[in-house]
């Protein structure tokens, strides 16, 4: 008997983790007011640069006195500046539970090879923050974007720690509560939850983390791309749009534009309840059925944006072709574009949920992730 195709598809069939989807009204022509072929050095590019921190700090309600800055390379500049500036103070602690902050463990550790001690957990699973000393320098990513884990809250980390926390929130950002008393250094790019264009980093300091800056030294040269201080003190240049290199100017119009929309949709609350809505559309459909399921382990660190799934049916044979089979499908029947886990990740899927994605395309994609299923198990067992 042959399986039945649903009748409805998404109107937005794009559910990648990055870059992720544009907002919904997006359209070219809401970028005809870039300041293309301009400097960025000259007023208007100033202007736009400027506006795009602070619009950024009223949009996450950053403390007046943090510093924010636009800088080169993406989440990975901002992170990568953070490290080679400021670890080497004293001992750090490095968290990973995926394979982001893996990576931060390698450059600390075996390029930077600073004192460390290292933190794992499973995919699925999470570092137990009381365990952490945070008189050390601690490192860690808010939301495991490749295993769609979160830390639930901020209530481990203590307002009196003598460390800084280098926290990387690039698929965080925009999508869930930030505790900023609790973060000195907080690093994302445009390119996730407001689906702005790749390329550009957000790097958000605490006062604590300005005083470091300014009181210590790395013992390695810094390139050109990572230096924030001139003559001791904080380059506040950088945190007033005039940037280390040329940013496009294009992208920065996009991020506005974003930007503008997320005030439309209700701000920082309103974007949050967007992410909520369309992982709880998933995580339902899950609990309904015994052959998929939530990667993370516990309810209270489910990632509301990068969606990890898992196929549980005992019936599938090779798990990690079972779901390159089911991702192919759903991207051949075009309703779920680029929806498989990431390469270092567990076999199966991951749905970006962050707010530019509509919920009725969550729940019109999810009959389809079904149809997928059985399609799969049945080729499996014509193949067998």
């Amino acid at each position: 008997m042959a399986i039945e195709a649903p009748a409805t598809r998404p109107a937005n069939p794009r559910f990648s983790s990055g870059p992720c989807a544009k907002i919904p009204t997006f359209k070219l022509d809401m970028l005809s007011d870039a300041a293309l072929g301009r400097s960025h050095r000259a007023a208007v590019g100033k202007d736009k640069l400027k506006a795009a921190i602070e619009e950024t700090r009223d949009l996450l309600g950053v403390p007046a006195d943090y510093k924010i800055g636009i800088v080169p390379a993406s989440d990975t500049g901002a992170v990568e500046m953070a490290l080679w500036s400021m670890l080497g103070e004293r001992p750090a602690t490095m968290i990973a539970w995926e394979s982001f902050g893996a990576g931060w463990v390698t450059d600390v550790v075996k390029q930077l090879k600073i004192e460390a001690e290292v933190k794992t957990a499973d995919y699925g699973q999470i570092v137990d923050f009381a365990d952490v000393d945070f008189n050390t320098d601690v490192v860690f990513t808010w939301n495991g974007t490749t295993s769609g884990v979160r830390v639930p809250n901020g209530d481990k980390i203590p307002a009196d720690r003598a460390g800084l926390t280098i926290c990387d929130a690039t698929s965080a950002a925009f999508a869930q509560d930030l505790p900023w008393d609790k973060l000195d250094v907080t690093t994302f790019s445009w390119q996730k939850v407001m689906g702005g264009e790749a390329a550009h980093g957000m790097l958000i300091l605490s006062p604590r983390a300005v005083e470091r800056l300014e009181s210590y030294t790395p013992a390695w040269p810094l390139p050109k791309i990572f230096r924030m201080t001139k003559g001791g003190k904080l380059n506040e240049g950088i945190f007033r749009g005039e940037t280390i290199n040329t940013p496009s100017m294009l992208a920065v119009e996009d991020y506005l534009v974003a930007l503008a929309w997320g005030r439309e949709v209700g701000g920082l609350k309103g974007l949050m309840g967007r992410a909520d809505a369309n992982a709880k559309t998933i995580w339902d459909f899950c609990e309904a059925r015994d052959w998929i399921a939530n990667l993370a382990e516990d309810d209270a660190t489910r990632s509301n944006t990068s969606v990890c799934l898992k196929f549980t049916d005992a019936r599938i044979k090779d798990g990690a072709a079972f779901a390159k089979a089911v991702a192919k499908r759903l991207e051949k029947e075009g309703v779920a574009l680029d929806v498989g886990a990431y390469r270092d990740a567990p076999a199966g899927l991951r749905i970006w949920c962050g707010a530019t994605v509509e919920q009725s395309d969550v729940a019109a994609m999810l009959p389809w992730l079904e149809y997928a299923f059985e399609a799969e198990i049945a080729a499996q067992s014509e193949a067998a």
